[in-house]
């Protein structure tokens, strides 16, 4: 369960660095962090949908093992 906790606060994370790129970049006329910084944002939020996922998948089978 911690693997997968953790895993829920390094895509929050990547979220947070990523929208925050995709402001520098808003604010300084840069495209290259505007798309660079919407990227890792989508990819923080992917890895999070993961570890949710992987993380009810847990809890399913412990469910079901424990009679």
């Amino acid at each position: 369960m911690l693997s997968t906790s953790l895993q829920k606060w390094e895509g929050r994370l990547e979220q947070l660095v990523g929208r925050v790129k995709s402001i520098f970049g808003e604010l300084t006329d840069n495209r290259h962090y505007v798309y660079e910084g919407e990227c890792e944002r989508r990819m923080g939020m992917h890895k999070e949908s993961v570890a949710k996922s992987l993380e009810e998948f847990e809890k399913t089978i412990e469910r079901r093992m424990i009679p």
